[in-house]
């Protein structure tokens, strides 16, 4: 799922957003070095639902929205009692889709602001 030689952090192409131009570059360091743009340290809870939603991606061929979004974490990280409030306490914003998506190195989801 990762590539194993991605660009530096500072040579990453992303969108006006701040979404990853290339979503095949992802890796965890990129992640982290996207998180700190929020102030966030990324832990292995954080890495387990970013790659959940890169598996989404991989799996529905487009970023998922705040309630796709939460159904599938809520289902496929089930141990980890996934819901809105706990995306939004770990990602520090109340945008969960936008960043989350974001942090996973995906296209910004349909319709977000």
């Amino acid at each position: 799922m990762t590539n194993t030689n991605p660009l530096p952090p500072t040579k990453l192409t992303l969108d006006a957003d701040g979404h990853l131009g290339d979503h095949t570059l992802w890796t965890p360091a990129i992640a982290q070095h996207l998180a700190d743009t929020l102030n966030i340290e990324l832990t292995d809870i954080h890495y387990r639902i970013l790659i959940q939603v890169r598996a989404f991606f991989d799996q529905y061929h487009h970023s998922p929205t705040t309630r796709p979004l939460i159904k599938y974490l809520s289902t496929s990280l089930a141990d980890d009692e996934i819901d809105n409030a706990k995306l939004q306490r770990l990602f520090n914003t109340g945008l969960v889709a936008r960043h989350i998506n974001r942090l996973a190195g995906l296209p910004k989801p349909p319709n977000c602001l």
